[in-house]
């Protein structure tokens, strides 16, 4: 087994996952089977229970575990199916030291950072870069570890004690490490500055790690000369003193790193046999695709966490993927949520300005949704920004502008439903219910209902979590000849696996009443109790969809989600040419009366 290492210096947030993942994919395109795992040293056991706002979201694997947004960047780039193993914590470290103590297993011993911490952290390292990736029988070929944060950082330092050993322990040309540094441009000039790189590869240096590669971020192509520099203060080579500089989008990463003769240094370090020619036309042809895109395509994304964007990564990146097979360029709109609703009656010492500014942004947020080709209301947890969302839900259904409700959009989608045509004003979530205590029987006003299997007392990990079978079914339209939207994106009319993250669902109890109203529930779980997928009929709205699951997490680039590029599709006006579809009148099922409760 060979590993590549990547640590990061200076500052955070340098794009060592993206890096990382631009030298998995070069390895691919070489013919090699690659995985990869990612070190957090954060003493959470996973990311499940931290808020979008202080570490953006939380990306959801097959198995249901709960992980850092860097694992979504490893699927999306490499094409590989990870495991929660494959995200590495100080929480998951200890609590598994802390277990083996417990049970006697290291014989009485005074157990120690050194060497027990760090054999476990080596220990799963070695053990998880066995596991296949990519649906093929035995081991990997190359296994990509990223150390999270920076170096220097408390919380990382007995990951990179580990690393030290590690290295050591494996046989000579099994270990290739890279270290991501900043070289920021001061001045009038924009002369670049090595000294950030210089003390963070010092630092690291100081800690018994000496890199092989270093790359650098910047904002301009590195010079020669600073080249040349960083090589004699950091003892590498200038021509293993790598530039990754801005560019148009990140899939010329890839590009950048083969431009600079990677591979070959790879495989010099890693001492591989085999000769690394990347095939990457393909990639290479996506990624100036996009740069040549002039058609333009705007999606309204309506979220509660829109002041940090990575807390909707993968709905980004989702989006993105569509644009690029729907030949679009894309534009999103963010809308925070809270800005759609109508102001509050509560008074304070500033009211009047206050009053001025909400009402500002609230006709700036009406006016973004009304201008965009298309609207995603993705997940979300809490009653803060609902009434927004459920706004902005019912002027999408009545203004026939295309919709994708996930998970909590989708929830939202019905709620609005409710009262809007069911007549039933209270009609809510019991998530959002203050009375509503975890364990109760569903109130009568509760569309959304909470799930019974979920646990009523700990919050980690004991959503429904991961990938599941939906099944799609036939309703009162498929059987007078309308096919479900579902069976038109997915290609199928049989069954859809997609990723799970939620603790509510549609309350069971009223979906006859909704079916009969108009709203086609054409998903469900294996037990056909589960709604999955809410859509409107095409003859009705032309594209009003809504999933319980997380159909963001599965999407790639070049094979973009279906719900996703559906909604592209649609809101360019291209859903029907694009699938080969006859035109739908208005041949809905009549609604059943109902009355307001």
């Amino acid at each position: 087994m060979k590993y590549v290492v990547v640590t990061g210096g200076v500052v955070s947030g340098l794009g060592k996952g993206i890096t990382i993942s631009s030298i998995g994919r070069l390895l691919k395109a070489a013919g090699l089977r690659v995985t990869a795992i990612k070190i957090d040293p954060y003493l959470n056991t996973d990311a499940g229970t931290m808020s979008p706002f202080e570490h953006g979201e939380t990306f959801v694997l097959d198995d249901g575990g709960e992980t850092d947004l860097d694992l979504g960047n490893y699927e999306r780039f490499l094409d590989v199916t990870l495991t929660r193993d494959h995200n590495i914590t100080t929480g998951k470290i200890y609590s598994s030291v802390i277990a083996k103590e417990r049970r006697g297993d290291y014989l009485g011993k005074t157990v120690q950072v050194v060497p027990h911490v760090t054999d476990e952290v080596q220990a799963w390292i070695e053990r998880v870069a066995l596991i296949p990736t990519d649906g093929e029988a035995g081991p990997p070929d190359v296994c990509l570890v990223e150390v999270g944060g920076t170096v220097g950082d408390i919380e990382s330092s007995v990951f990179l004690e580990a690393i030290r050993q590690f290295q050591f322990n494996c046989d000579a040309g099994d270990v290739c490490l890279v270290h991501v540094s900043l070289v920021p441009c001061l001045g009038s000039v924009g002369e670049q500055k090595t000294k950030p790189t210089q003390h963070g590869v010092k630092e690291l240096r100081g800690l018994g790690l000496s890199p092989d590669l270093i790359i650098c971020r910047s904002s301009t192509e590195l010079l020669a000369s600073t080249r040349e520099k960083i090589g004699i203060f950091c003892q590498v080579p200038a021509s293993r003193v790598i530039s990754i500089h801005d560019v148009a989008n990140i899939y010329h990463v890839p590009l950048l790193l083969l431009d600079q003769a990677v591979p070959a240094r790879l495989r010099e370090t890693l001492k591989l046999e085999r000769s690394l020619e990347c095939d990457v036309a393909s990639w290479a042809r996506m990624a100036r695709a996009i740069d040549a895109h002039d058609a333009v395509v705007t999606i309204a994304i309506v979220g509660k966490y829109t002041g940090l964007q990575d807390s909707y990564l993968s709905v980004l990146k989702a989006l993105k993927h569509a644009a690029i097979e729907a030949d679009r360029r894309l534009e999103i709109a963010w809308i925070e949520s809270t800005d759609l609703e109508e102001p509050s009656d509560e008074a304070d010492d500033d009211a009047e300005e206050s009053a001025r500014t909400a009402s500002s942004k609230r006709a700036a947020a009406w006016a973004a949704l009304a201008d965009a080709d298309g609207v995603v209301v993705p997940g979300g947890f809490g009653s803060r920004g609902i009434l927004g969302m459920i706004a902005a839900a019912k002027f999408c259904r009545e203004r026939r502008k295309p919709y994708l409700g996930v998970c909590l959009g989708m929830q939202l989608a019905v709620i609005e439903y409710c009262r809007s045509v069911l007549g039933r004003p209270a009609a809510t979530s019991a998530e959002f219910d203050d009375a509503f205590t975890p364990g109760d029987p569903p109130a009568k006003h509760h569309a959304v209902v909470f799930m019974p299997e979920v646990d009523k007392t700990k919050m980690g990990g004991t959503m429904r979590l991961g990938a599941r079978e939906t099944l799609l079914c036939e309703d009162a339209w498929t059987r007078r000849g309308e096919a479900s939207i579902a069976s038109i994106i997915y290609g199928t009319t049989e069954a859809v696996n997609e990723r799970h993250r939620h603790r509510y669902e549609v309350n069971p109890g009223l979906v006859g009443e909704l079916e009969k109203a108009g709203l086609r529930f054409v998903g469900r779980d294996e037990t056909g109790d589960r709604m999955e997928i809410a859509e409107l009929p095409r003859s009705v709205h032309p594209y009003y969809f809504g999933t319980q699951y997380h159909p963001e997490f599965k999407s790639r680039p070049q094979r973009p989600s279906p719900p996703f590029f559906g909604l592209v599709l649609a809101a360019i006006g291209r859903l029907e040419t694009h699938f080969k579809l006859d035109a739908v009148s208005s041949n809905a099922p009549k609604k059943a009366k109902v009355s307001p409760v």
